[in-house]
């Protein structure tokens, strides 16, 4: 089976990176306004169930929602995971995830897109 498809989940892919701030900070400022925005393009209601619109017109659901773990959200017909998890003082691992896609040109797509999301995130938590 090529790297990136599974047998459940079809095509999938993940990238992570561990940044220089505490869980709390990166929590908040992912399940906020400005992060939702910046990594989603919309700011659904947490709540199961609640569904949204990005502003690139894509419609979701969100499918689950744990405080300062992780959210889970339907995007189009792809799922889309965004978690964090402490990695030592005051620094958090941050993790999307996305399956359902398409294909392989999809996966790396999408690859690139998630690195420059991190990228983004990383650089606004600086910023802050």
């Amino acid at each position: 089976m090529p790297t990136g498809l599974t047998r459940d989940a079809g095509w999938q892919i993940g990238v992570s990176r561990t940044v220089a701030h505490p869980l709390p900070v990166v929590w908040d400022f992912l399940s906020g306004p400005e992060g939702l925005a910046l990594w989603l393009g919309a700011d659904p209601d947490p709540e199961p169930g609640a569904p949204f619109r990005t502003a690139g017109g894509v419609e979701g659901e969100v499918r689950g929602y744990r405080e300062r773990d992780r959210i889970r959200v339907t995007h189009g017909t792809t799922t889309i995971q965004v978690a964090v998890r402490a990695s030592g003082s005051g620094r958090t691992m941050l993790r999307f995830h996305q399956e359902r896609m398409a294909d392989g040109d999809e996966r790396e797509r999408q690859r690139a897109h998630w690195s420059s999301v991190l990228d983004a995130v990383a650089a606004a938590l600086d910023r802050r």
